[in-house]
């Protein structure tokens, strides 16, 4: 186990804190509506704890990529109203991170009052982790918690160079999104599946090479399941590959006998020769795909497949959904995947980013047992790396 501490760990009641969360919401194109508040949600817990402590809140997050330039289309004005709505209580709001507004606005706050400031990337010293705007950023505060896991794989001003000046913890959300990936990796129950999809090997190669040495069984689907299939010297027809990876994915299905692994690649798949939604799907054996083949999901044979692995599972991880789900007809595969999980009493872990965005649009988020928010940051833990965000907290507890 890690020596961070998280506030349920201290005493901060009646401190006033600055809390780093991942406001990075999506939304509507051309507008500045939020079109899924999941991550806003996510953080609830870690604010009602605060509130009730006695704790003066003072938010802090980035949304999008300004790149240290003033966009009002990204302004989190919009997060403050939204975050209110679902508090049911007021949410200041300050139009710039560090400023002498800021300060005095930070100083006022009562007993449970919160206040949002603004996109902390309007500033470039944020992701230039630059201690000077950091040490703007804690005058803010007396205590610094880090409740945010979507960008705890940044070492950005906010989320580790802060920890230089202010005492540092965890917020609810980044301990229990670390605690469940650590222990997936350190003690899972077994047998222990892992379900891998999404459109590149290479933003997964590092996470596969692990789990083969943790997992029972490997499922591969999605847009990299073809490079995995030439790598099996099996017909992808015209499926995109990435060229570069294919030694390397030659070289883990070597390793699944030595580390007694299974690592399944589908035997059949949903392929159009057209990449377009209204084009004609047709279900290949991956031995029979014709040139102008393009595959666009597992086929229902490995869905099912895949499912009877799934309900046999006592763990399941799975990161990368198994096809073009947004298309009716390329989403078989991914819904089956989700039903197996949602229907299952296995502990589901599902790993931010798209598959995410995935559960939510088959409804079935609820079914599952954690849902990260953090796509990145759970990949780059999976792949064991020290995530700065985490590692920041560590060094500040040992100091």
């Amino acid at each position: 186990m890690t020596s961070r501490l998280s506030i349920e760990d201290v005493e901060i009641s009646g401190r006033r804190v600055l809390v780093r969360v991942d406001y990075n919401v999506p939304l509507q194109e051309g507008t500045s509506v939020i079109s899924d508040d999941t991550r806003i949600r996510a953080s609830i817990p870690t604010l009602r704890h605060l509130i009730d402590e006695g704790c003066s809140l003072v938010l802090c997050s980035h949304l999008g990529r300004p790149k240290g330039k003033r966009y009002p289309e990204l302004s989190l004005k919009p997060i403050a109203k939204r975050l209110g709505e679902i508090l049911e209580q007021k949410v200041q709001f300050v139009d710039n991170c560090v400023s002498e507004a800021a300060a005095t606005a930070a100083l006022k706050l009562g007993k449970g009052e919160i206040l949002l400031l603004e996109n902390l990337r309007f500033h470039r010293g944020e992701e230039e982790n630059s201690l000077a705007f950091a040490k703007q950023l804690s005058v803010l505060a007396e205590v610094f918690i880090n409740d945010a896991f979507g960008t705890a794989h940044r070492a950005h001003a906010s989320i580790s160079g802060i920890t230089k000046f202010l005492p540092s913890y965890a917020g609810l959300l980044l301990n229990k999104e670390v605690n469940y990936l650590e222990n997936i990796l350190e003690n899972p129950k077994l047998p222990f599946t892992a379900i891998l999809g999404g459109a590149k090997v290479s933003d997964k190669i590092k996470v596969i090479d692990r789990l083969t040495k943790i997992a029972n069984n490997i499922c591969i689907g999605g847009g990299m399941a073809a490079t995995f299939l030439a790598a099996s010297n099996k017909g992808i027809g015209n499926s995109p590959i990435e060229a570069n990876f294919i030694n390397q994915a030659q070289i883990l299905l070597n390793k699944k006998d030595s580390n007694n692994v299974n690592l399944i690649l589908p035997n059949d798949v949903v392929v159009i020769k057209t990449f377009h939604k209204d084009s004609d799907f047709l279900v290949k054996s991956v031995d029979d795909l014709d040139d102008e083949d393009i595959i666009v999901d597992i086929g229902p044979a490995t869905a099912d497949y895949y499912s009877s692995i799934i309900r046999k599972s006592k763990t399941i991880l799975w990161n990368g959904p198994m096809g073009v789900y947004e298309w009716r007809k390329a989403s078989a595969g991914t819904h089956s995947v989700a039903k197996a999980l949602a229907k299952g009493s296995m502990l589901s872990i599902i790993g931010g980013g798209s598959t995410v965005d995935a559960v939510n649009f088959f409804g079935l988020q609820a079914q599952m047992t954690h849902v990260s928010t953090g796509g990145g940051a759970s990949l780059e833990l999976l792949e064991g790396r020290d995530l700065p965000g985490v590692a920041s907290l560590r060094q500040k507890t040992k100091g």
